[in-house]
């Protein structure tokens, strides 16, 4: 009888070690930081039926592709990280030599100018932002990136850098990816900046990002190849060009969509996504909590408008997220 029950628990443990499953016992809600509501259910509902082989809406895992804005959808965006780096890397410039104030965009930022800022062109906004990159290697400004990382300090909140991430999307990309979803960023800050921060803020691979791009150069000097980049802007990754560079960049038509309202630059990819001849689901983000974040809208609303006419789920900040920030 002992040898029996020996042989029972011994077959047991070889089971479980071969099948995770059979030990894996996932968080009863996968969503915590997000109020019980509409919104919620509708996302873990979704997931459960296009995962489910037994469902009329399953969906194999080669085709469970997720896109996900990322200024706005990913993290706050007032200002937008990737100019708050620019101006990082303006003041420690402006430290370390004083004559670099002589000249603007120096100056505004010295003066604590931001309404000069906001005043430049969209050529000369998207140089400026990608001052930081200019000439180098993409290896040297990924390290640029991680220093404003480690030590940027966010205006208006505050808070460290990645402390401005919110914990909800974050939770929502670890159930996506558990359930068998790749997921990409799809954002009009350049691919060079996001993919130097997309594995440590979001724990997204930097080959699933597709953003900006610029007019980089390949160089083979002296026996050294490498790729320069350059703050000169090729193609600006908003509105319609998103689907396109999804199309380019994966092959597939993303089930899932997530953007956020303000400047309605997500609205073409959460269209693209709905056409999908799986079953969709596409999501935007109100920022609605003035108190815990920000508070702004589009005039006129198209995001939203769009969002109720075609069936969209609308997540407010205020009502659906019990916590906003990670970290």
């Amino acid at each position: 009888m002992k040898i029996r029950t020996v042989l029972l628990l011994a077959a047991l443990l070889y089971l479980a070690a071969c099948d995770p499953s059979a030990y894996y016992k996932p968080s009863s809600d996968p969503l915590q930081s997000w109020n019980d509501g509409g919104v919620k259910s509708a996302i873990i509902e979704y997931v459960m039926a296009v995962t489910d082989p037994q469902s009329e809406d399953f969906i194999p895992q080669s085709d469970r592709i997720a896109v996900f804005d990322n200024d706005g959808t990913l993290v706050a965006e007032k200002p937008v990280l990737q100019v708050e780096f620019a101006v990082f890397t303006a003041r420690k410039m402006i430290a370390e030599d004083p004559r670099t104030a002589l000249e603007q965009p120096f100056r505004a930022i010295a003066g604590n100018d931001m309404e000069y800022l906001s005043s430049l062109s969209l050529r000369e906004s998207f140089a400026f932002s990608c001052m930081p990159m200019n000439g180098l290697t993409p290896e040297a400004y990924a390290a640029k990136v991680n220093e404003f990382l480690d030590y940027g300090v966010y205006p208006g909140l505050s808070c460290p850098i990645s402390a401005t991430r919110y914990k909800p999307q974050l939770e929502l990309i670890e159930y996506l990816h558990r359930n068998g979803f790749t997921v990409y960023i799809c954002t009009g800050s350049t691919a060079d900046f996001v993919m130097a921060l997309s594995e440590r803020l979001f724990g997204i691979d930097p080959s699933h990002v597709i953003g900006s791009r610029n007019r980089n150069r390949f160089v083979d000097s002296v026996g050294v190849a490498a790729v320069y980049l350059s703050d000169e802007m090729e193609m600006l990754n908003n509105k319609a060009l998103k689907p396109l560079n999804i199309h380019y960049a994966v092959g597939r038509r993303p089930v899932l969509a997530c953007g956020n309202e303000g400047g309605a630059g997500d609205v073409d990819m959460l269209r693209y996504s709905q056409g999908s001849s799986y079953r969709s689901l596409q999501l935007i983000v109100n920022h609605d909590d003035a108190r815990r974040e920000f508070e702004y809208s589009e005039d006129p609303d198209v995001s939203l408008d769009m969002a109720r006419r075609y069936g969209w789920q609308i997540i407010s900040i205020k009502e659906d997220w019990k916590t906003v920030f990670a970290d």
